[in-house]
């Protein structure tokens, strides 16, 4: 297996870096979540650079990379403290362009470039999560229009993206689960934000659709298709997930060894105690897997083998395993981990929303 990127490739991980350490960006991002704000200041200086051009085929003016440097951007910008969480949306063009109306894909690739929070997708319910058999949405058809009711739960982003991807069952025929594009502005939809314990920096809703008014056009994909299409495209979102959990691990990894060297205990630097080397080396062991199972996955999918099983795996290990890490560097931290602003207790609490995700839907 080969990793390796090309000149253009590294070119442009290579501006990742340099963008990162061009300002201490730690304040921005603190600010923006203890105020539950999405940082857009700081992904639309990445789409600048082409972050969100990654996946885009050539055709729309993307760079048609794969999913090997997909990995390598998200290492890089995990590692210097970037919250990648936020960026899921934006590697994710294929399912717009493959099941996509003309017009649906138009209002989707005017963000590219922009920053902006543009598209989500809506299936959680309170009663129904990573099994859809109890899901009670419906849309029914009545007067040439389509009418959609239900309540989502959960709902990620959904306080600021124009557009969700709502699947409901037919009302005529609970078989039959389909997928619209609707227009968040619209009437009928509630709102409701929800406080998280971490992943602050993007939203989180229930949402209440009451006799939401659509049109045939709104249809996203195929009829019948839904349930189909969101377990196929899964694996990006698990891929993605664990990608930033292993970011964040590595960071705290090397914050917390940047202490370990400055901290002096009795004389010497508590790095060279060996309670604290076996912290390091336990840490360490968990990174490499965590970066090999990644890459691995990230080739087999740009050569056509990827497995079914592969993305839910490392969602569910690297969750737990960059959650050890952060503890460890929390542990090597002591006070000033604890105490203050520190990054790492950033860390801390998303990775502990990221261990329930990575259980209920690996």
């Amino acid at each position: 297996m080969d990793f390796s990127l090309n000149e253009d490739q590294q070119l442009m991980v290579d501006g990742f870096t340099e963008f990162m350490n061009s300002r201490p960006w730690e304040t921005y991002f603190h600010e923006c979540d203890e105020n539950s704000e999405y940082p857009e200041e700081w992904v639309k200086a990445i789409c600048d650079i082409g972050f969100d051009r990654i996946l885009l085929p050539e055709e729309y003016d993307g760079f048609g990379f794969g999913w090997v440097t997909l990995a390598a951007a998200y290492e890089e910008l995990g590692r210097l403290g970037g919250p990648t969480y936020v960026l899921y949306q934006l590697p994710c063009w294929d399912t717009v362009i493959r099941e996509g109306t003309e017009e649906q894909k138009k209002k989707i690739l005017a963000f590219v470039g922009s920053g902006k929070q543009m598209l989500n997708y809506a299936m959680t319910e309170p009663s129904a999560g990573s099994s859809w058999d109890d899901m009670r949405t419906t849309y029914t058809r009545r007067d040439g229009k389509v009418y959609l009711n239900g309540h989502k739960t959960f709902q990620t982003s959904s306080m600021k993206v124009p557009y969700m991807v709502v699947m409901a069952r037919n009302a005529d025929d609970m078989d039959v689960y389909s997928e619209w594009f609707v227009d968040m502005s619209k009437e009928g939809i509630t709102k409701e934000p929800l406080h998280k314990l971490g992943l602050r920096m993007d939203s989180c809703a229930e949402l209440y659709f009451d006799d939401v008014e659509l049109e045939e056009s709104d249809l996203f994909g195929t009829e019948g298709n839904g349930f189909k299409r969101g377990v196929a495209d899964f694996d990006l979102e698990r891929f993605l997930v664990a990608l930033t959990n292993y970011g964040q691990a590595y960071c705290a990894f090397e914050d917390a060894a940047k202490y370990a060297n400055q901290r002096i205990q009795g004389g010497q630097a508590i790095a060279r105690h060996q309670l604290i080397q076996l912290k390091f080396a336990d840490m360490k062991v968990k990174l490499t897997n965590m970066r090999n199972m990644l890459y691995e996955i990230a080739w087999k999918k740009d050569n056509g083998l990827l497995g079914r099983g592969d993305c839910s795996m490392a969602k569910y290990y690297c969750a737990h395993a960059a959650f050890e890490v952060v503890d460890d560097a929390l542990q090597v931290l002591a006070g000033i981990g604890i105490t203050g602003e520190h990054r790492v207790q950033r860390f801390f609490r998303d990775l502990r929303v990221d261990r329930v995700s990575g259980e209920r839907t690996k």
